[in-house]
């Protein structure tokens, strides 16, 4: 998939698989050669990185639709929803202009190209093993799967393919 020039790719796999793991090692390696690359991190529960004794817990408990703080080094907006969680096309908007935006999870709401990662509990037979969004395998054991598959840790082979795979 691609959003305005950015390329992107989604990563899924079971809880405890290495997906957030995989996707660090990832970024600092595409950054490495060059690239500006984001992320995108899919939460199945309720979560919040704000917290009560913060002027900003107070402007969004308060009723503020956003809530935006800056300084020196960065700034984050918050934006309360009403229960409809946001779908990727809005979340990719809220991103600058990047050559790769990295997505774990979302797979049941984006339609995008994904590899899928496995730890030490394989799943037999796989999920999802019909699915056409998935490109390849990350795996440290065989997979019974007609496609291409790299051990997790083996990040450079995984960067290549990629980069292959969506022309960066």
């Amino acid at each position: 998939m691609k959003h305005g020039n950015m390329k992107i790719l989604g990563f899924s796999g079971p809880s405890g698989s290495g997906k957030t793991t995989l996707i660090e090692r990832l970024i600092a390696e595409f950054s490495r050669r060059g690239l500006r690359v984001s992320a995108v991190k899919h939460a199945h529960h309720k979560f919040d990185f704000d917290s009560t004794d913060k002027d900003t817990y107070r402007f969004r408990t308060a009723g503020a639709g956003q809530v935006m703080i800056g300084g020196p080094e960065r700034w984050a907006l918050m934006t309360e929803t009403t229960g409809e969680p946001a779908g990727l096309e809005q979340l990719l908007s809220e991103l600058h202009d990047c050559d790769l935006v990295l997505i774990e999870g979302m797979r049941s709401r984006a339609s995008v190209a994904r590899i899928e990662i496995y730890g030490e509990n394989i799943a037999n037979p796989l999920p999802e093993s019909d699915d056409p969004t998935v490109i390849a395998v990350a795996s440290d054991h065989p997979v019974d799967r007609a496609l291409p598959r790299f051990a997790r840790d083996d990040v450079a082979a995984i960067a290549d393919f990629v980069a292959a795979h969506l022309g960066l």
